[in-house]
């Protein structure tokens, strides 16, 4: 065999894939890394997305630099034929699509404007989830009234943005905040995820920096903002129609303290978890046959370092055993194992605490390197995690317990990444 064709094949058996990731900086771009059989990463190109990110502000709270600027996940989405790959630009509410090309190598093919004004520094355009069998693309922002916005993708990628707008509000909170955006397998249904029924941004923080999570309504009595805490009504769901527009929401008890993040099983299309900010925990849904939406028990890690945990994220393995949890406020990941028709704790942690730099906190005081999108590789053998006040995005080898152990780590920029992809 010529040494160009050897030289070739051990290069293709040594790559494994692509992962990507938008810096979400004031010029926005998209990182491409590629995956390595022993899960490293290198970078391989930074693409501009032509839109504006929030840089190291956050939006949601007001504050001049903190990780998870839009307090939300699945910020880049790809196509389930891998032809393009879109994300949010949440400074100035547009979103770019890209197509991949070979060895995944990305060309900007449109950015266009969400609908959505920018109000203040910064939109919040923060969450896509796309619709095959329409070409819809929605795009959640994290404050309303127009939380859903719909853009219609073209054959060769190019975008429309479409008149139809959507809410998550209600007749007594006006101001809710949206945190992600989930198509259901069959696509009947989709789904959004709360975190709060009025914006950090608006009720303050402490002197101390420490968000007000308590306010009066009305001149009554104190009550969280954190969304589904306690009214049963955070989680909204939305049924699809076959051009991509919504019918009426049906709004359910998310079953916990904000339930933040929503991501359904390989082989079980009816059924799907949620990652809760302020339940500490998380649960297993199922779509009833009826097309109602049931929630099971809520199962916490341990809180003994302070709640909330702010639980907000989460992948499934490909197998469906294992789900992999982030934990904003404690610097890690946790593990549950999925036993049949329930989950049970696996690993808490899973994995050593990633110390940040002192600068950022949690909601409930503690220090945090704020960790937020986590990515599991196709065949279940590498999870990514972002840890934005770290500056890095550690890979983890998985294993069969549940634990997890650092094989890779890269600088990333401080603070203000988001969203992860990947193939």
């Amino acid at each position: 065999m010529p040494k160009e064709m050897m030289s070739k094949e051990m290069q293709m058996h040594k790559d494994r894939g692509h992962l990507y990731m938008q810096t979400n900086e004031v010029k926005n771009a998209i990182v491409h890394y590629r995956r390595a059989t022993d899960g490293t990463l290198t970078e391989m190109e930074r693409t501009a997305t032509g839109g504006a990110g929030s840089g190291e502000f956050k939006p949601i709270s007001g504050q001049d630099s903190s990780p998870n600027a839009f307090e939300g996940a699945g910020s880049i989405s790809i196509t389930p034929d891998q032809r393009f790959l879109f994300t949010t630009n949440g400074g100035d509410n547009s979103v770019s699509s890209f197509s991949i090309g070979e060895e995944g190598r990305l060309t900007l093919l449109d950015v266009k404007p969400t609908g959505n004004p920018v109000e203040g520094r910064s939109g919040t355009a923060k969450s896509l989830a796309y619709s095959p069998s329409s070409g819809t693309l929605y795009v959640l922002h994290s404050f309303g009234p127009n939380h859903v916005r719909l853009m219609t993708v073209h054959a060769e990628g190019k975008l429309a943005p479409r008149p139809e707008c959507y809410t998550i509000n209600t007749h007594d909170k006006p101001n809710r905040v949206s945190t992600m955006v989930v198509v259901s397998p069959n696509e009947k249904l989709l789904f959004v995820g709360t975190t709060f029924d009025e914006p950090i941004v608006s009720t303050g923080l402490y002197p101390d920096g420490s968000p007000i999570l308590w306010v009066q309504r009305g001149g009554g009595a104190f009550h969280s903002i954190a969304s589904n805490a306690p009214d049963p009504d955070g989680l909204a769901v939305f049924p699809l129609r076959e051009d991509g527009s919504l019918g009426t929401a049906r709004f359910y008890d998310g079953g916990g303290g904000s339930p933040f993040y929503i991501t359904f099983l390989h082989s079980r299309p009816n059924t799907f978890i949620i990652g809760y900010a302020v339940g500490d925990g998380v649960s297993m849904g199922s779509i009833e046959e009826n097309g109602t939406v049931k929630i099971g028990p809520l199962v916490k890690i341990d809180t003994s370092a302070g709640v909330p945990t702010e639980l907000c994220w989460a992948s499934v393995s490909p197998d469906d055993k294992t789900v992999y949890a982030t934990n904003f406020g404690y610097s890690y990941i946790s593990s549950y194992r999925i036993n049949g028709s329930g989950l049970e704790v696996a690993c808490d942690p899973a994995c050593p605490k990633i110390p940040g730099d002192g600068t950022a906190r949690a909601l409930n005081g503690s220090v945090t390197s704020g960790p937020s999108d986590n990515w599991i590789s196709p065949d279940g053998a590498y999870l990514y995690q972002i840890y934005g006040n770290a500056a890095k995005l550690v890979g983890y080898a998985t294993q069969p317990d549940g634990s997890l152990n650092e094989v890779a780590s890269v600088k990333i920029p401080y603070n203000s990444p988001q969203g992860l992809a990947g193939f």
